[in-house]
Parts: structure tokens; C-alpha cells; sequence
């Protein structure tokens, strides 16, 4: 019963248009980020690791090597800061979760099998 109440209550909240990704896909994530009173877009590229929940309350993790160290963000699928998600390359991917990233360093840390197309 509750359930079905939480359901609707955050129908209206959920965005229908979502870009098809998946676990293991090159993704570029466009946020707002506000500094005062300015608003600006910026955009964290990565590959996606993991992708979580569902309805109002699903999310996915962005992971990508900055200055040789690894760094992970989890965004809200349904979230109004997260404006799109741009696929930059499709992937095969070999498990749900790609957490063996994390143990990996240098360019092994971005491979991931892709698709050929």
C-alpha cells in the first residue's frame, strides 16, 4: 500500500527522456553547477560502473582518471542538475558492476571491451 503511494507521489518526478546506457559505456554527464548566483553547465566524462535502484530512486557511478588518480562520481538518473548523458562509446560489458576498475592503474584502468559497429 505504501508502496503504491510513494510510487505516484514521484511519477510526475521522473524524467522519460533517458539516454540508453549501460554498465561499462563512455558517458560525458552535463550538470548544473551554480557558483553564486551564476549557473553553469560542467561535464564529467567516464566510463559507468555501476548502476543502481530504480524509479525516483535509481543512479549510476562515473568513473574516470584524473591527474593519475581515479575518481568516482554517483549521479541521480532522475535528478534535475543532471541535464544529459551523452554515450561516447558503446561496450560489451562482462559483469553487472565494473568495481575491478578500481584495482587497475594507467590505461588497463580504462579498458573495457567495446563494441564494433
Amino acid at each position: 500500500m505504501n508502496q503504491q503511494i510513494l510510487k505516484s507521489l514521484t511519477q510526475s518526478q521522473i524524467k522519460t527522456e533517458i539516454a540508453d546506457f549501460k554498465v561499462g559505456d563512455g558517458v560525458k554527464v552535463h550538470t548544473k553547477v551554480r557558483e553564486g548566483d551564476k549557473e553553469r553547465v560542467q561535464i564529467f566524462s567516464g566510463i559507468v560502473i555501476a548502476r543502481k535502484g530504480s524509479g525516483i530512486a535509481e543512479t549510476f557511478t562515473v568513473r574516470r582518471i584524473a591527474f593519475g588518480e581515479g575518481v568516482e562520481r554517483v549521479f541521480p538518473v532522475n535528478s534535475p542538475n543532471v541535464i544529459k548523458v551523452v554515450v561516447d562509446r558503446k561496450s560489451k560489458p562482462m559483469k553487472a558492476r565494473l568495481y575491478y576498475l578500481r584495482k587497475r592503474v594507467g590505461k588497463s584502468a580504462t579498458k573495457v571491451k567495446e563494441v564494433e559497429e
